[in-house]
């Protein structure tokens, strides 16, 4: 399974959706919004923009800062397919 980083903090939306499309095109089976270190994490717009880009070729996941229930059901409501959660046992109790 190959997963590009794409940091879409540290890019204009259609510099985010050109490195998702090259990135699938390449082989990749999933754009990940961020590794949650650089410019901020996952975005619903970011996520939403993913997801446009790449349609159903792969995945997205959306990763850095996703830390409420609410947030979480965002992101796969804007098209992630999976979330990189460092609170996942606050997530699964709802808060």
């Amino acid at each position: 399974m190959l997963k590009v980083i794409v940091e879409t903090g540290l890019w204009e939306d259609h510099e985010i959706v050109q490195a998702a499309t090259i990135a699938v095109a390449a082989g990749a089976d999933y754009v990940k919004t961020s590794t949650g270190f650089l410019a901020g994490g996952a975005t619903v717009p970011a996520v939403r923009l993913l997801r446009t880009a790449i349609g159903a070729r792969a995945g997205v996941k959306a990763s850095g800062g996703i830390k409420t229930c609410q947030a979480a059901l965002s992101m796969i409501a804007a098209g992630a397919d999976r979330l990189g959660c460092s609170q996942t046992e606050v997530l699964l109790q709802g808060e």
